[in-house]
């Protein structure tokens, strides 16, 4: 795995813009669990878990669980900065990608942990353009990484909940169309 920080700004900025372009709260979005506000709760709680993480420093979540979280307040964008904001400048110095990170009771190498971030930046901006009807602009480079990911973490990211059954995707779509299906998301829908 590589150092792929390069990519992470962009992706956070397409994350916000896409969130901020939400009709509402309550707009469903193509995460199947969550509308706009319940996935801005996700992104707020383990956002901060993986900068700590990253940073090799011990994390307290808010709750015991996302689901016990309320984390989204009338500020939410200035947070969401913030937020996007912790998590790269923790991923920006080169030995962030290097050694490994405690994450949910494993070791994993830090360069997963950082794709799981990009991941995490891409697929759920992706997930909130369906809520505004938007476009989501990621570069080739970015959404190859994605799928890299989650063609290699698939298998256990969907028994363990993380990703929904693969969605087929022909080869020659679109790399980020073939990265969401990886994740279990319908580019087409």
């Amino acid at each position: 795995m590589s150092n792929h920080s390069g990519l992470l700004a962009p992706a956070a900025a397409e994350l916000r813009r896409a969130a901020a372009a939400a009709p509402s709260l309550t707009a469903p979005t193509a995460c199947a669990d969550y509308d706009v506000r319940g996935l801005l709760n996700h992104l707020f709680y383990w956002g901060p878990w993986l900068a700590a993480a990253i940073r090799h420093e011990p994390y307290e979540p808010p709750a015991p669980s996302e689901a016990a979280a309320s984390l989204v307040a009338d500020d939410w964008p200035k947070a969401l900065q913030a937020m996007t904001d912790d998590v790269l400048a923790a991923l920006a110095p080169p030995e962030a990608w290097t050694g490994t990170v405690a994450f949910g009771g494993s070791e994993l190498p830090a360069s997963v942990v950082g794709d799981m971030v990009l991941c995490e930046l891409v697929v759920h901006a992706w997930d909130l353009t369906r809520a505004s009807g938007t476009e989501l602009n990621c570069p080739d480079e970015a959404a190859e990484v994605v799928l890299a990911f989650a063609a290699g973490m698939g298998e256990e990211a969907r028994a363990n909940g993380v990703f929904g059954p693969e969605v087929a995707v022909p080869e020659t779509a679109p790399v980020l169309h073939r990265a969401l299906g990886a994740t279990g998301r319908n580019p087409y829908a």
